[in-house]
């Protein structure tokens, strides 16, 4: 069972940045790690994912304001969010698998962003 541990959520004004961090239990080899995110009312989606060797994705509401990195010598992912704006504003889920598919099937507990304008 992989575990994923996230931190760095928190509250920040519109235009500000925030680095989101997931953690995964070491003994996990990882082939996806990502994140998505649940705004109240709305389906989860995807923000961004990694394949290890490289590959990404992003959506589109995302591009060019995050950026996601990872350290597969940490097990660990990260999502750096700049210009933020209220709309950004959800649960973030840490999202990693084994398997090669861009929605893996272990999930964090969440972190909260909130982006006050």
């Amino acid at each position: 069972q992989v575990q994923l541990v996230e931190s760095g959520g928190g509250l920040v004004q519109a235009g500000g940045s925030l680095r989101l961090s997931c953690a995964a239990s070491p003994s996990s080899r990882l082939a996806v790690m990502g994140w998505y995110r649940q705004a109240p009312g709305k389906q989860r989606e995807l923000v961004a994912a990694t394949f290890r060797g490289g590959a990404t994705k992003y959506a589109d509401s995302v591009k060019g304001r995050f950026t996601i990195s990872r350290d597969n010598a940490k097990n660990t992912v990260y999502l750096q969010m700049n210009s933020l704006t209220p709309e950004d504003t959800a649960v973030y889920y840490c999202n990693a698998d084994t398997l090669f598919t861009w929605q893996g099937r272990y999930w964090g507990q969440g972190t909260q962003v909130t982006v006050s304008s």
